[in-house]
Formats: C-alpha cells, structure tokens, sequence
C-alpha cells in the first residue's frame, strides 16, 4: 500500500488496535500507574507523567501526520514552547518573530530578563535583520508562519538554511495551519510545535500541546525533559484530541470554504482599512504561502477604519462571532489583539509589531457562510450607525 494521506492518517490511528475485547475506536487508560511484571523488570509504561498508551497513539498521529521521528504531548501549547526551551543551555541566543504569539513573547521576554538566555526579536520577512541576528550565533530560531495576529508568512526553508548553517536549530510554530496545510519537516525544520486546543482538537473543550522532533535523537531528549518537568499532557486530554483530530480533513476543508465566503465581503466594505490574509494575492507573502502551504487557512485579521468606540461598537454587534482568545474551533471567534492575546506587549512592542489598537483577528468557524456574511453586514451597520 502506497504512503497514507494526511485525511487516513488523522481518522485511522489507534482504529482497530485494542486485542483484549476489539474495540474499534481504542480504549481510554486513565491509570496513573502500571504493575511491573517482575522486579528488575520495567514495562514500557510504568507511570503516567513518562508515558500513557492514550498519550501515545495521539503523539504517533502528530508524528505520521507532520512526517516526524517522535512528539511529546504536553499539557499546553506554551508547556510545548517551553519543553523546547529546555533545550538551551544558559546563555545562549534565542532569534524569535518580533510579531509571534503574546504567550511566547512573554515566556522569552521574562526569561531573557533573568538572564536565562539572550533573545533577538526580529522580522524575520527582513532579510537584513534576520542576518544580523543569525550572525549572534543563535541556538535557537523560532519560526511563526504564518504569525498571530498579522498573518506574516516567511519562508521556512530558506530560514532553516540560515540557520542550520550557524548551528542553529528552528522550532516551527504550525498552530495556525495544522499538518492539513502545512509540514515544516519537508523545508527543513528541527522541531514543529502545536498548541493542539487549536485546529488539532478543534473543538475548544480541552487545552493541550505538541512538540514533534524531525529525529529520533531529539525526540528523545524531548521526552525525557517533559517527563522531568512534568509538562506532558494526561490521558483524558489526549483521547479529546486525538476525538478530534479525526475530523481534521473535513473540518479544515469546510474551515477554508467559509473563509472564501467572508473575504469575498470583506473586500467589498468601505470600513475594512486593511486586511490580513495570506490568500489575497495583495499580501506581501502570498507567493510564499502558496508554494509552501497546501492552503490559506481560516484565520484573517483587518483593521477597521474606526476608532476604539467604533471598535467596540462592532463587535457588539456581532452574535455569530464570540470575542473570545483562542481559535480554530468549530465556532467562529473575533479577537481584540491588543488588549487580549498580545496584552503582555508593551504599547511600543505592539507597535513595532503592527498590531494596532484597530486591529481585529478572526477564526472563521463551521457555521453557514451566508450566516456568518450576515452577521459581520449587522456588525458593520452598527458600526455606521445604520442600526440602534
């Protein structure tokens, strides 16, 4: 049988392994605990924080899906961050995105400010900058393409040439567009990450991460850093995921589909300033996007020309879009930036970032099109005045 596709691998893993009653969908252990068969004698899983055979067939699912040796699963999309970090002896060079994830920014700033390590936030899509950092000697280089909240996209094997000849290693954030859209392993990334509460689980009712080694070496070391640090996820979590993760395909596919449907009114409203879509073939990455991604994805961000009343106006009138942080979920959400995901941003570290206070991030979710249309033309009446 030839390679599976990404859809078979998603729905299949774990179908069909249980041999004490042949259960179809396997079995959830929730033990903490397992006996050992003789003293001496170690069992492949002994106690869960090292190991859980739920755990295990979700971190083989992330593993085949991203094209990886290995993954730990852990209890948070920043525990998988920070499993990475771990990796880094004191002092040395960390090059991350100047826009990435408030949650990742805050871990480097605070940590930097210890003095545990030494952190270069840079546009990475400047090639000027992202040589002047590299020549620090990074050993470390933290890719988020595309990036949250603006949607950057940079070009991750031309960064992990770069790197890799300085020696460094280049972690890349693949939350936004799942193995469904992307594989960083195929344009030479060392480490892929996930917050799998995201498009993974896809239906915001758990809270997890991923940390997927391009070898067998690192995966290794990763894993035994999270059983030393007690960041991998628990069992119940990992058959939500994994719950989840088999619909991936289908859920992406319908994902993509709305989006199409909310851009092509976007583009049409006089108080949409700017927007940020990989897509559109105005954006300044799109020629990247759409030779290293398998799609655009559901996620878009704009600016509207307004002021922060008019802001806040907006999305009171909204009923379909939920503010709220988080995203790919089921759900469509609509997100304030600067006062939620980012708000651990200094004003001048959003600005330098280009996140305005204007700024709105969405994740188009799996209701109708035509609904979600409507309901951003209310939020747009209101904005105008049109409605009470």
């Amino acid at each position: 049988m030839t390679e599976k596709k990404t859809d078979t691998i998603a729905v299949r893993t774990g179908i069909g392994t249980d041999t004490q009653h042949h259960a179809v969908v396997p079995p959830l252990y929730l033990s903490t605990n397992y006996r050992f068969p003789a003293l001496g004698d170690v069992p492949t899983y002994d106690y869960a924080r090292g190991g859980n055979p739920t755990r295990a067939q979700l971190e083989q699912a992330l593993t085949d899906l991203e094209g990886g040796a290995g993954a730990v699963v852990t209890n948070c999309g920043m525990s998988a961050i920070n499993l990475v970090l771990s990796l880094l002896e004191a002092g040395e060079h960390i090059v991350a995105p100047h826009d990435c994830y408030g949650g990742t920014y805050r871990l480097l700033e605070s940590r930097a400010k210890q003095g545990i390590w030494q952190v270069s936030f840079v546009d990475q899509s400047d090639h000027d900058a992202l040589d002047q950092a590299l020549a620090k000697q990074p050993k470390l280089v933290l890719v988020e393409t595309p990036s949250n909240p603006l949607l950057r996209v940079v070009d991750i094997a031309e960064i992990c040439q770069k790197a890799h000849q300085v020696g460094a290693w280049v972690m890349v954030d693949n939350t936004f567009l799942s193995p469904a859209l992307q594989t960083p392993f195929a344009l030479g990334a060392d480490m892929v990450v996930h917050s799998t509460t995201k498009f993974i689980n896809g239906h915001s009712d758990i809270v997890g991460g991923a940390v997927i080694a391009a070898t067998s070496e690192l995966a290794e070391t990763l894993a035994w850093w999270g059983n030393c640090l007690g960041a991998t996820g628990n069992a119940f979590d990992s058959y939500m995921t994994l719950r989840g993760l088999r619909t991936l395909g289908a859920r992406v596919k319908q994902h993509q589909h709305n989006t199409e449907a909310v851009l092509s009114y976007l583009q049409t409203v006089s108080a949409v300033r700017k927007i940020y879509y990989p897509g559109l073939a105005s954006h300044p990455g799109h020629q990247i996007a759409a030779r290293q991604q398998a799609g655009f994805g559901s996620m878009l961000s704009l600016e509207l020309d307004t002021d922060q009343a008019g802001v806040a106006r907006f999305i009171d009138g909204l009923t379909l879009f939920a503010l709220a942080e988080s995203l790919g979920g089921v759900e469509s959400l609509v997100t304030h930036p600067g006062s939620m995901t980012h708000r651990a941003m200094s004003d001048a570290a959003q600005a330098e970032a280009g996140i305005a206070p204007t700024l709105l991030r969405f994740s188009i979710g799996l209701e109708d099109a035509q609904d979600l249309v409507a309901d951003l033309a209310n939020a747009f009446a209101r904005l105008e005045g049109d409605t009470p």
